[in-house]
C-alpha cells in the first residue's frame, strides 16, 4: 500500500490564468513559487507546503465546476468574516455560510472561474 503524506496540490483550469492569478494573490495571499511557460502558475500559501497550479484552459475544456465539488482553506480564528470582505474585494463572491455541526464557522465562496471554495477555521 502506498502511504500518502498528504494532499501535493491541485491544478485549476482557469478562463483567464492573469485574472485568476490576480484573484488568488488578493483574496488569499498566495505567493507564485514559479511560471510552466505562459499559460500555467504554480502558487502556495506563504510558509505552507500547499500548492495550487492555475492553468489557462484551451478551447472547449471545462473550468470552474467540472467535476471539483470544492476546495478549502483552513484560516486563524476569527478570521472568517475578514477572509469573506477579502474575496468579495478581490472578486469572488460569497454563496452561503453556516456552522458545521452546529459549532464550526464556514463560508462557501466562489472565484471568478466558479470554483467554489470553503473558508474555515482551522
Amino acid at each position: 500500500m502506498v502511504k500518502s503524506h498528504g494532499l501535493h496540490h491541485i491544478n485549476l483550469n482557469v478562463a483567464d490564468v492573469g485574472r485568476a492569478l490576480k484573484f488568488y494573490q488578493q483574496a488569499f495571499g498566495l505567493e507564485v513559487a514559479f511560471w510552466e511557460g505562459k499559460t500555467m502558475v504554480f502558487l502556495h500559501s506563504p510558509g505552507a507546503r500547499d500548492t495550487i497550479t492555475l492553468c489557462q484552459a484551451k478551447e472547449g475544456e471545462p473550468i470552474g465546476g467540472g467535476g471539483v465539488s470544492h476546495f478549502g482553506f483552513s484560516l486563524d480564528k476569527g478570521g472568517l468574516e475578514g477572509a469573506v470582505a477579502q474575496v468579495e474585494q478581490a472578486g469572488g463572491k460569497l454563496l452561503s455560510r453556516g456552522k458545521h455541526g452546529g459549532r464550526f464557522p464556514y463560508a462557501y465562496v466562489a472565484d471568478p472561474d466558479g470554483y467554489v471554495i470553503e473558508l474555515g477555521n482551522g
